[in-house]
């Protein structure tokens, strides 16, 4: 449900409050230099993992089994390291694109955090395409069990 004018201009206030009170925190709210850094991260852990499988390949080619495990080891840490970089990337909160400036940068004109669409930034609501049906799973689930069993029965 939308914002009413009111709400939107006190919370248009609240947010210039803020942002004169605490420009770092805006900063970080933004979710700029989180997503950077995430990147950063991500990146990094791929090139780890590349030199993981060099190290991997050196150590089946050498027939060296401890270099081979470790290979795999620094393999397995960059991949965790690497998703998990890239899932904290896409729960950084997002500014409006409509709020942003180039490359995504927040307007320079404008004060305030921009709005941040409840970590939905950039996804589609889903909306049924189709109704409802009435019951749900578990009551069909259970309507078909109790035809399977009285047609096994033979309607005894």
């Amino acid at each position: 449900m939308p914002l009413s004018e009111e709400e939107l201009r006190m919370l248009e206030q609240i947010e210039r409050g803020l942002s004169a009170e605490d420009p770092k925190l805006v900063h970080t709210l933004r979710g700029t230099s989180l997503r950077r850094r995430a990147q950063q991260r991500a990146l990094v852990a791929g090139l780890v993992f590349v030199l993981g499988i060099g190290v991997l390949l050196a150590g089946a080619i050498t027939n060296i089994i401890p270099l081979g495990v470790a290979g795999f080891v620094v393999m397995l840490a960059s991949a965790l390291v690497g998703l998990n970089a890239l899932r904290n990337q896409n729960t950084a909160p997002a500014v409006r694109q409509q709020d942003a400036g180039p490359a995504g940068e927040p307007a320079r004109g404008k004060r305030g955090l921009g709005v941040v669409d409840g970590g939905r930034a950039g996804r589609p609501s889903r909306g049924r395409s189709k109704p409802a049906s009435s019951g749900g799973f578990m009551n069909r689930m259970e309507q078909r069990w109790r035809r399977r069993r009285d047609q096994q029965n033979g309607g005894f």
